[in-house]
């Protein structure tokens, strides 16, 4: 009768909520004109076709990292790997010191969609 009664526990307790999903950028539709004014936000410290504080934005979208002639990489960006794929820009632009920590780069975008208009934006830029 115990083993009865401590079977029939486990089936009456409740099941554990599950936890939201973040939204993946890939599943938002980007929108250039939009990811143009976001990235005025950007431009303290980047511009498309100029080093600034931060490396230069034209052709960003599916180059490796840490390959601009004439800009001072961190050690830790130029030994990440990272070719900037949409997927890993969104990633970076979430938080890039949880992708490469001792990068330069503090400042992050936590809204998805803002993610995906500056991405559509970049992508234009080639």
């Amino acid at each position: 009768m115990a083993i009865l009664s401590i079977a029939m526990a486990g089936l009456s307790a409740k099941p554990k909520p599950k936890a939201a999903k973040p939204v993946a950028v890939a599943t938002l539709a980007g929108n250039a004109v939009r990811g143009k004014a976001l990235y005025q936000s950007c431009t303290g410290c980047h511009s498309i076709d100029e080093n600034e504080v931060g490396p230069k934005h034209r052709g960003v979208v599916g180059r490796h990292s840490a390959i601009i002639p004439g800009y001072a990489y961190s050690p830790a960006l130029k030994q990440s790997g990272i070719v900037w794929t949409p997927a890993m820009i969104d990633r970076w632009l979430t938080n890039p010191q949880k992708l490469v920590p001792g990068a330069k780069m503090f400042f992050s975008v936590s809204n998805p969609q803002s993610r995906a208009d500056i991405i559509a934006y970049l992508a234009e830029q080639k």
